[in-house]
């Protein structure tokens, strides 16, 4: 990863800015019936395993898409990449509001979604690498990030509110899908037509990435004791907040909250992430430090989870909500993203990130059937042991070799 591969291009904001967009769009469909699963169930007379089928096949997807995305990033770039998922967020996204009255469609729509969704998830830090200098990665990674956070949170607080009629108890399903379906054909023709490979003249002074050797990278990654120890925090960070995102109704439907409130809880953590994304990673790229961040972030997940375990009054379960959204959302994600890249150099970031997130992805399938199957309550105390394991960890962990001040000056 070469610091000085990427000048301040003025295009650079035009490539994430519709990187941006249609990132959020398909963090919408990942996520879109976890905070109305009572009214899914009812609507299309489904279990509560078919409604978290919905969001599961989102991380199912991933496990088999992680690696061949990546690769496709890796080796053909971040235009094929990325215009790969936006086609398929576009088309698929617009389906799924056409065909909203079938479960049957629905199922086959996020399927093709969730295959979409890595080609989009796992470009972040190459776009980084390929539009932006060293001193501005973490914060234009946070800003990719924080469209994961934007389109969760839409959909947290908006479905609720949307698939309800003004004066009639007929939900409107079809309605809200379809909002939402002309919106992914829109993201997907404006990422289309306006995302580029790497600023003009650069493509001489870049890395051959057409060469590399993927499975020889993947082995040298998995030698390095820090991609190690950052693997595991993200088996246990992003598995967390995959399952809770996933299963947020039913922990809430425990603590006696409407629909409307688990909407709220749900967004308040993406509202704080938001925010989280926007300060800590600038904060980290000024300082030229990641891994205080990555410590503080496991530190308030474990506060956050506790909370949300403990706690039944609505007001307490928004500041947990709001912790844990803060810092594992806002620093945990970006700022552990960028780190790895950085650790893990001349790895290739796509690979990198690849590998991280599909670890994510496991354990945020494995945590949702251990739900379903003992229950949510038992699981958040699991989740507290874990989270403090994870502080532990962090604490064993090397600054990056690339953040010191005078290099990023």
């Amino acid at each position: 990863m070469d610091k000085n591969s990427s000048s301040r291009h003025p295009y650079r904001w035009i490539v994430l800015a519709v990187f941006f967009l249609i990132t959020v769009i398909v963090e919408m469909h990942w996520l879109a019936f976890a905070p109305i699963a009572r009214d899914v169930r009812n609507y299309y007379n489904v279990s509560a395993n078919q409604v978290d089928l919905l969001s599961e096949l989102f991380m199912g997807l991933f496990l088999v898409m992680c690696v061949p995305a990546s690769y496709v990033i890796d080796k053909k770039g971040i235009r094929i990449g990325i215009s790969i998922g936006a086609a398929l967020t576009g088309i698929f996204g617009l389906l799924k509001g056409i065909y909203a009255d079938s479960y049957t469609m629905i199922v086959v729509c996020q399927v093709f979604l969730a295959i979409g969704q890595p080609f989009l998830l796992n470009a972040s830090t190459k776009v980084a690498v390929r539009w932006f200098p060293l001193n501005e990665r973490a914060t234009a990674v946070g800003i990719a990030t924080l469209a994961q956070f934007v389109g969760i949170i839409t959909v947290m607080m908006a479905t609720p509110y949307m698939i309800r009629t003004e004066g009639s108890d007929v939900l409107d399903f079809p309605g809200m899908l379809m909002t939402y379906g002309v919106i992914s054909i829109i993201g997907a023709i404006l990422t289309l037509l306006l995302l580029r490979e790497r600023p003009a003249g650069a493509a001489e002074n870049a890395a051959n990435d057409e060469s590399f050797h993927f499975y020889k990278v993947l082995k040298e990654l998995v030698k390095k004791p820090d991609i190690i120890k950052v693997l595991v925090l993200f088996f246990i960070g992003l598995g967390i907040f995959n399952s809770v995102s996933t299963c947020i109704d039913q922990l809430c439907e425990k603590k006696g909250l409407s629909v409307e409130e688990t909407g709220l809880v749900g967004g308040m953590m993406l509202i704080a992430g938001i925010l989280g994304a926007i300060i800590l990673p600038a904060i980290s790229d000024k300082m030229g430090k990641r891994k205080p961040f990555v410590i503080l972030a496991m530190l308030f997940m474990a506060i956050g989870i506790a909370g949300l375990n403990f706690f039944s009054d609505y007001t307490l379960l928004l500041v947990s909500s709001g912790l844990l959204g803060f810092f594992l959302l806002g620093a945990g994600a970006p700022v552990g993203f960028q780190y790895s890249a950085e650790v893990a150099a001349p790895s290739p970031e796509s690979t990198t990130q690849g590998l991280i997130l599909l670890t994510g992805q496991v354990s945020g399938i494995l945590f949702v059937l251990g739900i379903n199957h003992a229950g949510i309550m038992p699981f958040m105390k699991i989740f507290i042991v874990l989270s403090i394991i994870a502080v532990a960890l962090t604490l064993s962990l090397n600054e990056s070799p690339l953040t010191k001040p005078s290099e990023n000056s």
